[in-house]
């Protein structure tokens, strides 16, 4: 795996969830941790404050908080200016994973209620985990398989995952029979999720996966099979059931309903 995770911290419950999730998958992965902090001056101010102490303390009680709960991990943290996407997007350009919490206050408030969790998802240069409040640490990651070249950089992610916290994988793929093409049946989507992890048992021989093509919409899919599992990882775009995934209302009830944390993949060009 890579050698830097980064993580977004701002104060807020939801945030310091996020620096105990990054500072394990840092531990998982033998790579450094860094821990930011966005700032952004309020609207209509006409100075900086002089003493930036209490904003440099936030980053650094944070980065304690991830050396107590992984001691052997590098940490290091930083204060940066700008909002939290853009801050957000540049430090992904060295990360293999960006980590933040659902909710947030200051300098990450709504990050991930609206049109910045598109932007997120849509320009990291890595992967985002997107934690809860209570993150389970059993059961199996879910991976949402449509077939599309694009989601392949999720299938390589969530076997990585799973190789790395020891759980099996289960990839899902929603069908809806009313609504499929026409000579097509539950035989062409088992073999659309069968390819799907083809030629990377080899990479993952200990991880164990099981498939499961599942009736229903997709999103009442995914939210359903991530009630018992650990992660739910899904591509930033695909095809079919999954098109537009994460620019519309399906990426909004994953990221505010399924019921563990959520990692989104984005292929690089």
């Amino acid at each position: 795996m890579g050698s830097l995770v980064v993580v977004g911290a701002d104060g807020s419950s939801s945030s310091d969830v996020a620096v105990i999730q990054a500072a394990r998958e840092a531990q998982r992965r033998r790579a450094r941790l860094h821990v930011v902090h966005a700032f952004t001056w309020p609207v209509g101010a006409m100075y900086a404050p002089l003493d930036p102490s209490p904003l440099n303390r936030l980053a650094r009680d944070a980065a304690q908080h991830a050396r107590n709960v992984a001691p052997e991990v590098e940490v290091t943290e930083s204060m940066l200016i700008g909002d939290a996407v853009s801050v957000l997007v540049a430090e992904s350009r060295a990360a293999d994973l960006l980590v933040v919490g659902r909710r947030g206050t200051g300098g990450f408030v709504g990050m991930l209620l609206g049109s910045t969790a598109v932007s997120l998802a849509a320009h990291s240069q890595c992967p985002v985990l997107v934690v809860r409040e209570e993150a389970p640490d059993a059961g199996p990651i879910v991976l949402a398989v449509d077939g599309s070249p694009e989601a392949d950089g999720a299938v390589d992610f969530a076997l990585a995952e799973a190789e790395l916290r020891g759980a099996e994988v289960l990839a899902v793929h929603a069908w809806l029979p009313d609504h499929a093409p026409a000579g097509t049946g539950v035989e062409t989507a088992e073999r659309l999720l069968a390819q799907a992890v083809a030629g990377r048992r080899e990479r993952y021989p200990d991880v164990k996966v099981r498939q499961e093509v599942l009736s229903g919409e997709i999103r009442s899919v995914l939210i359903e099979a991530s009630r018992n599992a650990q992660l739910l990882v899904a591509g930033a775009r695909g095809r079919g059931g999954f098109s537009g995934m994460l620019l519309g209302s399906v990426s909004q009830a994953l990221l505010h309903h399924a019921h563990c944390p959520v990692a989104v993949v984005r292929n690089k060009a």
